[in-house]
């Protein structure tokens, strides 16, 4: 019977992910094109100056530790650190034994980084002018870098790391924990005034359908003998 049951699950599973992968590719084009049409911006106003002292629009709501906090936060996202985690977590791989997923790691990592790129180029979104920025920016706003970017890193991670995970408990831990980091520093770009909602949201859907295809390449490979099994080491010879 369990035997049955892991064979339907193993079924399963690539359905899943190819539903939410065209689900998440839908909504996003969906989400850019009310964006592209100013559909959104009433909904973007309202949620940004509820996140504001209406009596002083450059102050975010709750006390001061809270704005600290969420700056701390924020860098989450960035680039620096995701590329430090992501070296960090490839190097533990490689250590460990699992060098193919840590290269896997490495390509999927770098690749969600240059797709937001690319998006923030095509779209060319201004950021909001109607509350004052609490954190430098540079870069245009849909869909958000640091929403999509937590999301193509923590998510794939968290799906990379899972895979080669034998225990169930291990393997969902990851995956919330990975899921609320991204919800976390989405929602600080929102605070600061640095994206509207709608940008943030955009990034987390291309940034989860990024980690869906990064999944799904994942399972693929590891059908193949190509990249390692739950529990698997390489066993190429190291150099001595």
């Amino acid at each position: 019977m369990r035997r049955w049951i892991a064979l339907a699950r193993q079924e399963l599973t690539p359905l899943i992910l190819l539903v939410l992968l065209a689900g998440g590719v839908w909504l996003f084009f969906v989400l850019a094109s009310e964006v592209s049409e100013g559909e959104t911006l009433t909904l973007d106003r309202t949620v940004l100056l509820s996140l504001r002292d209406p009596a002083n629009l450059a102050d975010p709501i709750g006390p001061p530790w809270l704005e600290e906090a969420v700056r701390d936060l924020t860098s989450l996202g960035s680039i620096v650190v995701l590329s430090l985690l992501t070296l960090a977590v490839s190097g533990f791989l490689f250590l460990d034994g699992k060098r193919r997923i840590a290269l896997l790691v490495l390509v999927a990592v770098a690749g969600g980084l240059l797709g937001n790129h690319l998006l923030k180029l095509g779209f060319r979104r201004a950021r909001p002018d109607l509350v004052p920025h609490r954190a430098v920016v540079s870069s245009t706003s849909f869909p958000s870098g640091h929403a999509m970017n937590s999301a193509a890193t923590y998510l794939t991670l968290g799906a990379l790391l899972a895979r080669i995970q034998k225990r169930r408990r291990l393997r969902f831990y990851i995956l919330c924990f990975a899921a609320f980091l991204t919800l976390l520093v989405g929602f600080t770009r929102v605070y600061l005034g640095v994206h509207w909602p709608t940008d943030v949201l955009a990034g987390w859907m291309a940034g989860g359908v990024w980690a869906v295809l990064c999944w799904m390449a994942a399972l693929r490979l590891q059908g193949e003998g190509t990249i390692e099994q739950p529990g698997e080491r390489d066993e190429t010879p190291s150099a001595a």
